[in-house]
């Protein structure tokens, strides 16, 4: 495991077209607009690894959001692991706190939702317009009124489990930190992290599993 600069940058995994890492929360994961927001972790995989295609990003997480990343290095590696996102072949697992007492045990959230193009990147239910993101949850435990929560989401929606924690027609509890949706005031309080990440390895077909520990 390799830590990278004084964001702790984890590389978990690496071969030569892939590699896994972990991401802390308050860092982006592609470039943002303007030249404050250049560094991140595609940068900081660019100058570990300098044969990287300039965009080796597969998928994302917010900047507040931190946990597991898989890159592809080469053009024909991005594209194999893009393609396992598209047709929803990847496993993904996030735990969160939530401000308050989660009654039910588990479930499934279907809620539709799309970006509020006059407040950016805030995003709002719309059964209308909006698009259906899914996600099964299970609480883990509560204690003090914070709720631990297991997400496993079936789409990659913007802010899908933030949305679905927060809204009324989700779990109607935020998660811990939020800026958005929650009470949050500032960068790196959200607590929800990428912990578990399961794909098919771009040439041997063997299905890959990746673990991070919880850092809250």
């Amino acid at each position: 495991m390799l830590k990278v600069n004084k964001l702790n940058i984890e590389v978990v995994y690496a071969e030569d077209d892939f590699v896994v890492v972990t991401k802390p929360s308050g860092l982006l994961s592609v470039p943002g607009k303007g030249a404050e927001n250049q560094h991140c972790v595609t940068s900081i995989v660019r100058e570990l690894f300098p044969h990287s295609i300039e965009q080796p990003s597969v998928h994302r997480l917010d900047m507040d959001t931190s946990g597991l990343l898989v890159l592809g290095l080469t053009k024909e590696t991005h594209r194999n692991l893009s393609i396992q996102f598209q047709e929803r072949e990847v496993e993904k697992r996030y735990e969160a706190l939530l401000e308050g007492e989660v009654e039910e045990n588990s479930g499934v959230i279907e809620l539709p939702f799309r970006l509020d193009v006059e407040n950016r990147p805030y995003q709002i239910y719309d059964p209308v317009h909006g698009k259906v993101g899914v996600t099964h949850w299970e609480k883990l435990e509560c204690l003090n009124n914070v709720t631990r929560v297991s997400f496993r989401p079936v789409t990659g929606r913007t802010h899908q489990l933030r949305v679905h924690s927060a809204h009324k027609l989700g779990l109607g509890i935020p998660i811990i930190g939020d800026p958005l949706y929650g009470n949050g005031t500032g960068p790196g309080q959200l607590k929800l992290h990428a912990c578990e990440l399961i794909f098919s390895h771009p040439h041997t077909s063997k299905k890959l599993h990746f673990n991070s520990k919880v850092p809250f």
